[in-house]
């Protein structure tokens, strides 16, 4: 559980404008042992010494470590793990000019896909609005966050045709996992697979004009989806889950996932 006076004390550090609940616990499809993940919204430059100053008198561990912006990769701007009374709750910076700028590439139908560690299926920059769109704000008091919260209700039409065009992915990652099939490359076509799955879940959503935001049930989230495939997610955690060693056990989960991909992308 979140202490009830931490948002306020980190919007009062420098450079923090806002504070959200994000997560699944912010959608409501947590479990009981997951984390609470903290969305600290800056502008400008952030106080870091100052955060860490906060965490060492709420944290566990008081030495508990904070990264600087970008600690943790281009996309995921850094933050860090903390445990607050025996609970995970993660800090995680956004820089929020930086969400201002995804959010108008999402309405011209623009997305970035970035390397980032943490995210294999690579981090889409369109996940920073959905963030915002899903989650609970803690404190905002200029208000910047709420009324970006209010716009990202609606799902920019634009966006969902450009993921929906870049559906055709599927297929190729197919066609490039069917040659190294033949020699037996599993690592390969498994790497192939979980793309081509991660981009029906992107397709599936777009359609539904619903965000996504994280790889992490996304195969479930998609399957749950009005016009997915009958028992989408069953099939799609069977592929990834017995891949196969040898040439005819692979083509033939790249065939099972063929039929996946013609009943999303046609």
């Amino acid at each position: 559980m979140i202490p009830t006076h931490l948002p306020d004390r980190l919007c009062a550090v420098g450079g923090v404008v806002a504070v959200a609940l994000g997560g699944s616990r912010a959608r409501g499809e947590h479990r009981p042992d997951s984390d609470w993940d903290l969305g600290l919204y800056y502008q400008g430059e952030l106080d870091v010494p100052a955060l860490r100053a906060v965490a060492a008198t709420v944290a566990d561990d008081p030495g508990v470590a904070l990264t600087a912006p970008g600690g943790w990769g281009p996309w995921v701007d850094g933050g860090g793990w903390l445990r607050i009374g025996g609970v995970a709750v993660d800090w995680i910076y956004r820089d929020l000019d930086r969400v201002y700028g995804a959010w108008t590439d999402c309405r011209a139908g623009r997305y970035e896909i970035g390397v980032q560690a943490g995210h294999p299926f690579g981090f889409y920059s369109s996940a920073y609005v959905g963030e915002v769109a899903l989650c609970q704000v803690l404190a905002d008091p200029t208000g910047r966050l709420t009324r970006l919260r209010e716009q990202t209700r609606d799902y920019p039409p634009a966006l969902a045709d450009a993921l929906v065009a870049g559906g055709w992915e599927a297929e190729f990652l197919l066609t490039g996992a069917a040659k190294a099939a033949a020699g037996g490359d599993s690592g390969y076509v498994t790497g192939c697979l979980f793309r081509a799955v991660g981009v029906l879940a992107q397709v599936l959503h777009a359609r539904a004009g619903r965000w996504l935001v994280n790889e992490k049930g996304m195969i479930a989230a998609a399957g749950r989806l009005p016009g997915a495939p009958a028992q989408f997610a069953q099939r799609a955690q069977a592929l990834l889950g017995t891949v196969g060693r040898s040439p005819a056990e692979l083509a033939a989960t790249i065939n099972a996932a063929r039929e996946l991909v013609t009943e999303v992308v046609g």
